[in-house]
């Protein structure tokens, strides 16, 4: 194949997108985002442009229209049927028409057609949405415009929602993205981070509340934009309330004003501190083929399989002594390591890390409902609640199918989900971890996955939050009607964000409050703030289109209408319903815009594009795949086509060929060596091994050990702690479990002998770790 780049019809033309522009405003902790698609057809003939693009799972879309030659076209949302009939309609007749609409399957994908483009014709298609920040370990909230559509796996007989075809050499993208941000919050904008360049940031008022940036002239959209935003103070309590719309029926969701609380539920240092034995830890690892694709789609760096190895190897080092462990390789096919979940003893943990280190991306196509099954069909232990974590690149192609099975089984346990590298689908790793009562993480770009990962373990070995309760103080005569569900689970420091109908007449001078009340082990604890219920007049309809998107969610994944239940047609028409009166996108609906001021038909036969956001990289940046638009005659039976044709991958991405170069040698990292070698009961033995990590001989330490210690494992796991404090500290996160239970083994062997330990070991390693540092 010759060498060719970005998006091109199978005849190498280009496609008719020639830009994007992208306008976000960031107010507190919600995303509003005007994106701008500009097309060309530069084709002597009309075509039909189909782009299917991702977009994070819990965007509410609220806004869609076009213009062309300077008229402007205002898109109607309607039940999907019947925006897909009204399109169709328009393109037999030679009308312009455009047509967005959500996957069926998958919350994260979406499809644009822009219909009947005259030859020649320049088409600009405006698309608006509002969505919640995710807020990171280390307080940042979080960004993301996706670039990436991966293929999604698909099982046999299933429909495909994105179509990959053979591989052609990377390059970049035929069109521009720009890209500038708007950021406010009363607690002062900090700093703004990026995995792009960005212009320097631009405070707009000397208190640092606004501030402006954007990234730099020249960017090329081959690979997904983040932003992470640091506020001053990043977890206090907020409260907005939001007036109702005039136009809409009072009473109604849209009609009457809401309140948006967002509350940091914060433990007592004790509690957050793991130190239960108990618990089931089932870790349900990827291996398909595009695990074997860089972390990163732009840098260099280890594979996503490289990666969750280390990460599994820290994770198993880490467990309590007296827990039960798992761990499944799933792709096409699915295996265990053991039958069922077995004791953390010395001997299964070393059996499970000769495992880890043959584990490879070499199990074709990515089926995940499989082994979820048979993870749910074993019996939970008594007393040892059951936690999962899955790793996985987010490929599939039954999303829904997935996040229902969770679901089913979310009274039996809690699931921790780890989107891997660029493109991972948000429906799959926020929809899993919703479902399952856990939190979900994303690992991208030069991300270490370990810190993440051991974030999640810190909540799974969290003393489980019971009775949780959420109250409302109010004035008299005024009725709190909640939208959203009020949480199922709490995590240290972890937001909450609920949502509220405020019914009847009050006083806007007065102060309303909410309380998140709950319990920790037999400890009752309170979260709350104030607010006034005089309506801000800045937020437009953000808090309506949120609340609406989050009651739409609800009631999709399997929520009841009241006095109606679970049936499926009344759960589809209160989605509908409440979809078009708060002009938010559903799976039932859709944005259709007709062009019916143009006074005569488009001449000619209509040509198809589809377009696919840029592929990614593969190993060495010899080869990439990306999506290869298909052209062809639009026909009367492709008209309810959504994306693509049944696919069904056997092999994933094993097919395809790297290049022969060989992979330069890649020397151990120290930490990973000396996490390695530890012991489950926490300990390490004296050995070369170990001492060479020190850059130090066996002897020389033996040598060095003092009088008082006649047990050379106290001495070596007192080396170990030393050397992680002393030249490791930066990655604590990552090794402080491990440490806490060395620590734990060291005391209750060495007894007072532990501060000659500490002296002889800094001057034999050559730092200066105070005693106090290890607890002693």
């Amino acid at each position: 194949m010759r060498d060719c780049c970005g998006l091109l019809t199978l005849k190498h033309e280009p496609v008719p997108l020639k830009g994007i522009s992208v306008q976000l405003k960031v107010q507190g902790f919600v995303a509003d985002v005007c994106s701008t698609l500009s097309y060309e057809n530069s084709e002597s003939s009309p075509v039909e442009a189909v782009f299917v693009f991702p977009m994070e799972e819990d965007s509410s879309v609220y806004d869609f229209h076009a213009e062309i030659g300077g008229v402007k076209i205002q898109a109607e949302i309607r039940e999907k049927q019947e925006a897909r009939d009204t399109y169709d309609d328009a393109l037999s007749s030679g009308q312009q028409a455009f047509l967005l609409e959500e996957s069926d399957e998958s919350r994260d994908v979406f499809r644009l057609s822009v219909g009947s483009l005259p030859a020649g014709q320049k088409a600009t298609v405006c698309l608006s949405y509002v969505t919640e920040l995710a807020v990171e370990a280390d307080g940042a909230l979080r960004y993301c415009l996706p670039a990436i559509l991966n293929p999604r796996y698909t099982p046999a007989g299933a429909q495909s929602l994105t179509t990959p075809v053979s591989g052609v050499s990377g390059g970049p993208v035929p069109y521009s993205l720009s890209f500038s941000a708007h950021l406010a919050s009363p607690s002062g904008v900090a700093q703004v981070k990026s995995n792009c360049d960005l212009t320097p940031l631009e405070y707009l008022r000397d208190d640092k509340t606004q501030a402006q940036v954007s990234l730099s002239p020249g960017h090329k959209f081959d690979r997904d934009v983040e932003l992470l935003v640091y506020y001053s103070h990043p977890h206090q309590p907020t409260a907005i309330v939001e007036g109702g719309l005039a136009s809409a029926t009072p009473g109604s969701l849209m009609g009457d004003p809401l309140v948006m609380v967002s509350l940091y539920p914060e433990f007592p240092a004790a509690a957050s501190t793991p130190q239960s034995s108990c618990g089931e830890f089932i870790f349900l690892v990827d291996r398909s083929g595009s695990m074997d694709c860089p972390m990163s789609n732009m840098e260099s760096g280890p594979m996503r399989i490289e990666s969750a190895r280390d990460t599994l190897l820290l994770l198993l080092k880490s467990l309590p002594l007296g827990c039960f462990f798992n761990i499944y390789g799933f792709g096409s096919h699915f295996e265990a390591f053991f039958p069922e979940s077995v004791e953390y003893t010395q001997q299964t943990m070393d059996s499970a890390l000769g495992k880890v280190k043959g584990m490879g991306a070499d199990f074709g196509g990515t089926e995940i409902l499989e082994p979820l099954k048979d993870i749910y069909s074993k019996a939970c232990r008594p007393g040892h609640p059951r936690q999962l974590f899955v790793f996985t690149d987010g490929e599939v192609g039954n999303t829904k199918d997935v996040i229902n099975e969770v679901k089913k089984h979310a009274g039996t346990h809690r699931c921790f989900t780890f989107g891997i590298g660029e493109g991972a689908s948000t429906a799959l790793i926020k929809g899993m971890a919703r479902a399952g009562s856990g939190h979900p993480e994303f690992i991208t770009g030069k991300d270490r996955m370990q810190p993440k990962v051991m974030q999640s373990l810190r909540f799974a070995l969290q003393p489980a939050v019971n009775n949780i309760v959420l109250n409302w103080d109010v004035p008299a005569g005024l009725e709190v009607v909640p939208v959203s569900e009020t949480p199922k689970v709490l995590f240290r420091g972890h937001r909450s964000i609920l949502y509220a109908q405020l019914k009847g007449k009050f006083d806007e001078s007065v102060v309303g409050r909410a309380s998140l009340q709950y319990s920790l082990g037999d400890e009752p604890h309170k979260t709350e703030i104030s607010f006034k219920l005089q309506p801000d007049k800045h937020t437009g309809l953000t808090t309506h289109r949120l609340a609406a998107r989050t009651l739409i969610c609800s009631l999709e994944e399997g929520g009841s209408v009241e006095g109606e239940g679970k049936d499926k047609e009344k759960v589809k028409e209160r989605v509908v319903k409440i979809s078009t009166e708060a002009r938010v996108i559903s799976t039932y609906t859709a944005f259709i815009a007709v062009n019916k001021d143009l006074n005569q038909a488009v001449q000619g036969p209509l040509i198809h594009r589809n377009m696919w956001p840029q592929g990614r990289h593969l190993r060495g940046q010899a080869l990439s795949y990306s999506f290869m638009p298909q052209v062809e005659m639009l026909c009367d039976d492709q008209s309810d086509l959504f994306f693509g044709d049944v696919m069904h991958m056997d092999s994933g991405f094993n097919a395809m060929s790297y290049d022969s170069a060989p992979d330069p040698e890649v020397k151990e990292d120290p930490m990973l060596t000396l996490i390695s070698l530890q012991k489950a009961d926490g300990s390490w033995e004296l050995n070369e091994s170990l001492v060479s990590v020190f850059e130090k001989k066996e002897q020389e330490a033996i040598s060095k050990m003092p009088a008082e210690v006649s047990d050379k494992a106290v001495w070596a796991t007192v080396l170990a702690l030393l050397w992680l404090h002393g030249f490791r500290a930066e990655l604590k996160e990552e090794w402080e479990f491990l440490a806490m239970k060395a620590l734990s083994w060291v005391k209750a062997q060495a007894g007072a002998s532990l501060k000659p330990c500490v002296e002889a070991g800094n001057s034999l390693l050559g730092c200066k770790v105070e005693p106090q540092t290890l607890a002693l």
